[in-house]
């Protein structure tokens, strides 16, 4: 069994020799004028700490006229070098007192040096103490972690970012000069918080920048042309999820580009659509898992519920082909804003018209007490107390919370009726098919809250009784 003793003893004799100015054997010039230091050092340590400095050295030694070796390193400051110098000579390491941007560079030089235990210990000093600075020079920080494979770990601290927040990178105008290895990482997660097709839309995006001889629109593209965007894009294209596209996003941003896919992969997508029952939905990616928070902060809602209302405010179709209905994306084109929730903010009108008249284009949310429905409307218009108001563009919805597919939407019909702002004691009130209100006054919880077929074209709630809310929220849709 071996026993080490007097580490921090022979450490400090390390240091001692560092600073002796009698038994060096080399100097070292480091940096360029108008700041350049020259250091002195012992071949032998820098060898077997630096496999770099051994490179250098093994062309550098002491000749036979006993003249010392003397190499340069221009592109180090003399600063950061005196602080590697101290960490190979001594393990020794003091950020105390540094500037963020300092560590960075003493990480940068010391994986120039290829001293990777200490590069291992910097880039988790870095995310660990310093997010936040990474998080500001972001773009720094990308293009300096992928300069080389050692700096893995600030890598998948910028890949990471990226999924979570992909703008701060798609949008910025180094997106394109991203490196390939860069981009696919980023496009293999399936954390992405990205819509399939803007991710489709930038990866060509980059590719056109790869070739800049390329004019942007495929029409008039030749066949050569959509070899040489296919070639590029070789690597990028079995990571885009195309089965999660909608089929109006297929048909006008993919099709114009079919000569990219394989024809099998084309032929099967088309029939995806068109007759889904003619090709297997296994072992097809499923569609990223966009977080909630980034969408709505609902207790009472899922993305499913949240998707099917988006699509009937932009009038697609909210049908589902039950076999492709795990796959196909999610249609989040809106974020909620969170205007009221009755468990926080309260049951009474009073309450409702403090935090919602005056806004436009809500939608409410009401969950029944003792059962899973959810039942609800969008209103594109304010909520005032002015009467009835007016439009064609609201519906009302009923949900079973466990079985999104077991989902009716229903149209405004008598549009003069649509909604209705008559009464201080009246929430969020839809022609007569929802009504919600206190029958006391506006200070006092809704105690009359039930659906009844009226203004609106389907009945969506079997039973026209009464019933008791567990929760409610209103959003506005941004």
């Amino acid at each position: 069994m071996s026993t080490i003793l007097f580490s921090k003893l022979l450490s400090q004799n390390y240091i001692e020799l560092l600073e002796d100015n009698e038994y060096y054997d080399i100097t070292i010039e480091v940096g360029e004028d108008p700041n350049v230091k020259i250091f002195r050092a012992h071949m032998n340590i820098l060898c077997y700490r630096s496999p770099y400095l051994r490179r250098i050295l093994a062309s550098n030694k002491r000749n036979n006229d006993n003249v010392l070796a003397h190499i340069k390193l221009p592109n180090l400051s003399p600063e950061i070098f005196q602080i590697i110098l101290r960490y190979i000579y001594g393990g020794i390491l003091s950020l105390n007192g540094q500037e963020t941007s300092d560590i960075l560079n003493t990480l940068i030089a010391a994986d120039v040096l290829h001293l990777q235990e200490l590069v291992n210990y910097l880039q988790n000093y870095l995310i660990e103490n310093n997010s936040e600075w990474l998080e500001q020079h972001f773009e720094l920080i990308h293009r300096t972690s992928f300069q080389s494979n050692n700096l893995s770990k600030l890598q998948q601290f910028c890949i990471n970012l990226m999924a979570e927040n992909p703008e701060k990178i798609f949008e910025s105008v180094e997106f394109t000069s991203l490196p390939e290895k860069s981009l696919i990482s980023l496009i293999k997660k399936d954390d992405l918080q990205m819509r399939e097709i803007d991710v489709w839309e930038h990866v060509l995006k980059w590719g056109l920048t790869q070739n800049p001889t390329l004019v942007s629109d495929s029409k008039n593209w030749s066949d050569d042309d959509f070899k040489t965007m296919k070639n590029t894009l070789q690597n990028c294209l079995p990571l885009i999820r195309f089965y999660c596209l909608s089929s109006i996003e297929f048909s006008q941003k993919v099709r114009p580009y079919k000569k990219l896919l394989s024809q099998q992969l084309y032929e099967d997508l088309l029939n995806s659509y068109l007759d889904p029952n003619s090709i297997s939905a296994d072992n097809i990616l499923l569609p990223r898992k966009i977080r909630m928070d980034k969408i709505i902060d609902s207790k009472i809602v899922n993305l499913n519920i949240v998707s099917v209302i988006s699509r009937r405010i932009d009038k697609i179709e909210t049908g589902y082909n039950i076999k492709f209905a795990h796959i196909r994306e999610f249609h989040l084109s809106y974020k909620f804003k969170l205007l009221l929730r009755g468990s926080r903010d309260g049951f009474t009108p009073e309450k409702f018209h403090e935090l919602c008249d005056g806004i436009s284009n809500t939608v409410t949310f009401i969950k029944i007490n003792g059962m899973e429905e959810i039942v609800g409307g969008y209103n594109p218009l304010k909520w005032k107390n002015s009467g009835l108001g007016k439009t064609n563009d609201s519906f009302i919805f009923s949900f079973n919370n466990k079985n999104i597919i077991d989902f009716v939407i229903s149209n405004v019909k008598n549009t003069d009726h649509a909604l209705n702002n008559s009464h201080f004691n009246f929430g969020p009130y839809f022609g007569q098919d929802i009504i919600i209100y206190s029958s006391k006054d506006q200070f006092t919880d809704y105690d009359r809250i039930r659906c009844k077929k009226q203004c609106y074209e389907k009945k969506i709630r079997d039973s026209e009784d009464y019933f008791s809310i567990e929760d409610y929220e209103v959003f506005q849709i941004v």
